[in-house]
């Protein structure tokens, strides 16, 4: 197949991209950064700054994969970061649905990320993908994100919307919490009562794969594993399966203080059900964290 990705070069992409290569796909990669694109990926690679170049991608791909966007919680969520999180999410999907629009030989299924912040955060609810939106900012965030990415339907393009968890794999949130449990000073962020509702990176490819391959997948898809944790259970296992102790807690205000609200997504968290994927059938290979944290831990 000839496929067209965002997202490329981030901790998903970079895998599924790895995958897809396996597996003799054609890929065709936008980035706002070619030189470093072809050199982590080696694909066909399109500027993202060339409005051109939108359109050459999509022309003729037999599906699009959408994963561009900023990193939630890796800088203070100043004015202007908040902007950036919503900008590279919002504004790159509506360059790709217009370059599917324009395109005269158009995909068959543009699959497109979201986030579980959809849904807002809680201790108590639980989401399946029938839930409402949530009221804070990256809430406010994946509507709007969701919101565009609805529009490829009026090109008779199917849609498949992931709304993903946690990523657990050598990286990404869960690769920053190995620093201090390797030097024995782990353990919980803030209360440790919050809810982490996470997929393994392998699971999440495959999902992809199968959304892309799959014609019955459509609509909106909750990409979590089937068994949410809160945060004191997933210290507890983090801590086992590196063989160290998971005791000492991390206070919410030294996250408040890295990250400002942004730290409310880790500190208070959701819990949030795969209900569609469980219907349809889909194969967790990694549906206990346990497993997850051990297909790439010592």
């Amino acid at each position: 197949m000839k496929i067209a990705i965002t997202g490329a070069t981030g901790f998903v992409g970079r895998r599924l991209v790895e995958r897809l290569q396996t597996e003799g796909h054609e890929l065709r990669i936008l980035s706002q950064r070619p030189t470093v694109a072809q050199q982590l990926t080696g694909c066909q690679v399109f500027d993202a700054a060339d409005q051109a170049s939108w359109l050459a991608a999509v022309e003729g791909a037999d599906a699009v994969i959408n994963l561009a966007g900023e990193p939630i919680a890796e800088q203070r969520w100043t004015p202007a970061q908040k902007q950036r999180l919503k900008d590279s999410r919002v504004q790159t999907t509506r360059a790709l649905v217009s370059a599917i629009a324009a395109a005269q030989q158009k995909p068959a299924v543009l699959v497109s990320a979201s986030a579980i912040g959809y849904y807002g955060t809680s201790e108590t609810a639980q989401f399946s993908e029938d839930s409402p939106a949530g009221q804070d900012y990256l809430a406010e965030i994946c509507q709007a994100w969701e919101q565009e990415s609805q529009v490829v339907t009026a090109s008779g393009t199917r849609l498949v919307t992931l709304r993903i968890g946690i990523v657990v794999g050598p990286g990404g949130a869960i690769g920053k919490m190995l620093g201090p449990f390797k030097l024995f000073a782990g353990g919980p962020i803030g209360s440790g009562q919050q809810w982490v509702s996470w997929i393994q990176r392998e699971d999440l490819v495959s999902l992809i794969l199968e959304a892309i391959a799959n014609p019955s997948y459509q609509g909106t898809y909750n990409a979590t594993a089937p068994q949410p944790v809160r945060m004191v259970e997933l210290s507890r296992i983090l801590g086992e399966v590196l063989q160290r102790p998971s005791w000492l807690p991390v206070p919410g205000f030294a996250l408040e203080a890295l990250l400002g609200e942004g730290a409310l997504l880790v500190l208070e968290g959701q819990q949030v059900l795969p209900k569609r994927l469980e219907t349809s059938g889909f194969q967790f290979h990694y549906p206990d964290l346990k497993s997850a944290l051990q297909q790439f831990l010592p």
